[in-house]
């Protein structure tokens, strides 16, 4: 199994992305402007703060050269994770639907958090068990998910939502307490929370470590 984390001008979290891949597989950096995803069986967008965040997060991001690689190599079922900032480059890039604003306080926040796994789509859960809770921190100033009611309506029916925020946890305003949602094809997967700075018991809670595992069973299967 082989991890790819890109890492863009301003990304933070790469380091501790390739260091929770490698528990499970090999990694290596993929750099923004990389084209040759060759032998990468899985790719991860961390977080961090791509291009210092301006015009809108994500936006610059998702015109990178790697993202042009990335979009071919989800539209083939390739295994692409978006990790916070991550997430917002998706959702960006139109891989997954809906879009990440301000949290309602308009804060920047860092706390952990209790995530409900939903019955989805999502190859990045299947390690996990629907309703299994799971304890990871989250970070973040700009991770409230938001789509229209009618997108909402259609990504649930489809089983897309991923995670939910446990009642109480919601602490960023996301709509129906979405934590994180995938593409129809389940291949493509986003959350504002951070399973790669829970890998280990010493930090608190190994309960992110189950995203990779997740990977290393669809890829092994």
């Amino acid at each position: 199994m082989n991890f790819g984390v890109i890492r863009f001008p301003g990304s933070c979290d790469e380091t501790d992305a390739l260091l929770a891949a490698r528990r499970v597989g090999d990694a290596r950096l993929l750099w923004h402007t990389d084209r040759d995803l060759t032998g990468i069986d899985a790719i991860i967008i961390p977080g961090g703060f791509s291009y210092g965040d301006y015009l809108r997060v994500g936006a610059i991001a998702r015109f990178s050269p790697v993202m042009a690689e990335v979009e071919r190599f989800a539209g083939h079922g390739g295994l692409v994770l978006g990790i916070c900032n991550g997430f917002q480059v998706l959702c960006e890039a139109g891989l997954l639907p809906g879009a990440l604003l301000p949290n309602t306080s308009l804060r920047f926040t860092c706390r952990q958090v209790e995530l409900e796994v939903t019955k989805s789509r999502s190859r990045w859960t299947s390690a996990c068990e629907p309703s299994e809770l799971l304890s990871i921190p989250a970070k973040h100033q700009a991770g409230r998910y938001w789509a229209p009611d009618p997108v909402l309506d259609e990504i649930e029916e489809g089983g897309q939502v991923a995670l939910r925020y446990v009642p109480g946890n919601n602490f960023n305003g996301s709509s129906r307490d979405i934590a994180g949602v995938c593409n129809r094809a389940g291949n493509v997967m986003g959350l504002m929370p951070h399973p790669e700075h829970a890998v280990d018991e010493l930090t608190g809670s190994a309960d992110g470590l189950k995203l990779f595992e997740s990977a290393l069973a669809m890829a092994l299967a």
